[in-house]
């Protein structure tokens, strides 16, 4: 096996419960020498009193975890970063020092080191009755297409790779990850990692599964068409939300409203051409329940149908038409799901 020095970077706000149980793991892998750093956006709790009694280095920063992250990595010391979050559960002890020995052997055959890894995800604490969009997520996360990988995955790099990249952005209190994978996929490569992570669905349960989402997919699409407008106006409606409560859905369908209101039919037209582009780009993914649902009953590891949609559905429907037909559906689609969160959010609102 490699031993190699690793810097871990794991962005915390009051996380006192979930880090003695992550460091601990950490401190179990074999074959890796590691640097263990915690980045704090200014926890109320024990964090500080339980990193510094577990060893590990504590740095303070701004909140925010893109700003956090980026804090924990100028002070880090090894080649190599790793990116985790808190309630991240590791599944082997050798599962860094594999992931380390991958990214090296890629490096050497490639011959530069502007590439990066992720994990597979393995979710715990599932809401019931939600198997197979779990098993959807999860297979989702083995896969190096565009809009797949996320912060929960773990991103495993070279520090100087990450630092060409200007490190994460700091512009927003979210979507760091998703902005960092995006740029890794236009300037070099990603790879799947051996092994797995574990992470909590916790959120999900939370916030509800069908609002996050919906949430989810309209910060992707959003994201894909550069709708700046509606980044820096969102975190005005986060800060208005319980985090321990159901998600709200109806601000940000209302914020959205607004914002095609302020800008006029011939944007706003614009903007869900733009959406309908996307959407149609995604539908990949209808493609791939299929090919989880068959491996279920199968057992089966191939893809046929998210095959099928790369090598005949994408081509066939790769043109403006298609955009605008799928602009004109889902434009329904939001006006019919904004309606239903309204009436139904007013309710609850009353009965509570």
């Amino acid at each position: 096996m490699i031993s190699t020095k690793l810097s871990i970077i794991i962005p915390v706000l009051n996380e006192a419960a979930n880090l003695p149980n992550l460091i601990y793991q950490l401190q179990q892998q074999v074959d890796c020498n590691l640097e263990i750093i915690i980045a704090d956006g200014g926890s109320q709790d024990q964090t500080q009193a339980v990193v510094k009694k577990l060893g590990a280095v504590f740095v303070i920063s701004k909140p925010g975890r893109g700003v956090q992250m980026n804090s924990g990595a100028r002070v880090a010391k090894a080649p190599m970063l790793l990116f985790l979050h808190a309630d991240s559960t590791l599944t082997d002890t050798t599962l860094l020092s594999n992931a380390i020995a991958s990214l090296a052997r890629t490096r050497q055959t490639l011959g530069h080191d502007r590439i990066a890894g992720h994990f597979k995800l393995k979710f715990v604490e599932q809401p019931a009755n939600r198997e197979l969009v779990f098993k959807f997520y999860e297979a989702k996360t083995a896969l190096n297409r565009p809009q797949c990988t996320n912060g929960d995955q773990g991103f495993l790099l070279y520090r100087e790779f990450f630092w060409q990249l200007g490190g994460y952005s700091e512009k927003l209190p979210f979507l760091e990850d998703q902005i960092l994978a995006s740029q890794i996929y236009d300037k070099g490569l990603w790879i799947t990692l051996p092994g797995s992570l574990t992470t909590s669905a916790r959120r999900f349960k939370q916030e509800g599964l069908g609002r996050r989402m919906i949430l989810n997919a309209i910060i992707m699409a959003f994201h894909y068409i550069a709708h700046d407008q509606f980044f820096n106006r969102a975190p005005e409606v986060y800060r208005g939300q319980d985090s321990s409560k159901p998600l709200q859905i109806t601000p940000f369908f209302r914020l959205i409203r607004t914002l095609n209101r302020e800008s006029g039919w011939r944007v706003a037209l614009h903007r869900w051409l733009a959406v309908g582009g996307f959407v149609r780009r995604a539908a990949w993914q209808l493609f791939f329940i299929f090919d989880i649902i068959i491996a279920r009953f199968f057992a089966s590891k191939k893809k046929p149908f998210l095959a099928f949609h790369d090598r005949v559905f994408l081509p066939l429907t790769n043109f403006f038409l298609f955009d605008l037909l799928t602009a004109i559906l889902t434009w329904i689609w939001f006006t019919l799901t904004g309606y239903y969160f309204v009436i139904y959010e007013s309710t609850i609102k009353r009965m509570g």
